[in-house]
């Protein structure tokens, strides 16, 4: 059966490459990610990464808050570039052929984003990790996800979270929450207690029509069956 998608973004937080509730870089947990990306690369879906740096640098840290937030910002866009690069050297280990593209110049280590190689990439069968968010301050690893998978035509945002899609309520604390299998755009904004993308990404898919798939990330296999179109964890949509 042919995949659902044949580009897809996808969006994963700094903790996949850590371990639940860890910090640092765990090769057990970047192993088992490079594994779940060949799983649906052998089906020629063509894959966009871009990476957050939360193992390494949180902004809602206490020691974060009292530094300038911008100079906050650029330290945790360096430890989306870490992520980034463990995350090529196992996936070319796999014999994975990838590029990491960096929104801030670092010449000696990663090519500058540039849209239309950033295409001709994914058109080769590479696998492209966009690293450093957008460049900007201020700015989430998630919307930097929206706006790069808009920006090279991707059919879908993969969102890997801690849980198995959007729930009404914190499903960790609530065990009677309730699992939406989709949403609109519109409903997960007003769900700010639930947040699990920031409002400046879903406002930019919403007015792009793109769509959002908020999964778990640590269910095997879960990154293959959600790129050939099987419903898992939550859709967001108009």
């Amino acid at each position: 059966m042919p995949p659902k998608y044949k580009r897809i973004l996808l969006k994963l937080g700094g903790e996949s490459l850590s371990g639940k509730g860890q910090t640092g870089i765990d090769p057990a947990s970047i192993a088992y990610l490079a594994d779940e990306i060949q799983a649906v690369k052998q089906h020629g879906v063509e894959i966009a990464i871009v990476i957050g740096g939360g193992n390494f640098w949180r902004g809602n840290d206490p020691y974060a808050q009292s530094i300038d937030r911008a100079t906050a910002d650029y330290m945790g866009m360096l430890g989306t570039m870490m992520n980034a690069l463990a995350l090529q050297d196992a996936l070319e280990k796999r014999g994975i052929y990838t590029r990491v593209q960096s929104a801030i110049e670092m010449r000696a280590i990663a090519e500058p984003y540039i849209r239309r190689r950033a295409m001709r990439h994914l058109e080769k069968g590479r696998v492209v990790i966009f690293g450093a968010g957008t460049g900007n301050p201020f700015f989430t690893t998630d919307t930097a996800g929206a706006l790069r998978a808009k920006e090279i035509d991707a059919d879908v945002m993969m969102k890997v979270t801690k849980v198995d899609g959007v729930y009404d309520k914190d499903p960790l604390k609530y065990p009677d929450a309730k699992k939406f299998a989709s949403i609109s755009y519109n409903q997960a904004i007003m769900m700010e207690h639930v947040r699990v993308i920031d409002n400046t990404a879903l406002s930019l898919c919403m007015d792009n029509d793109l769509p959002i798939i908020v999964f778990d990330f640590f269910k095997p296999r879960s990154v293959e069956r959600a790129g050939m179109g099987e419903p898992i964890g939550t859709l967001i949509t108009k």
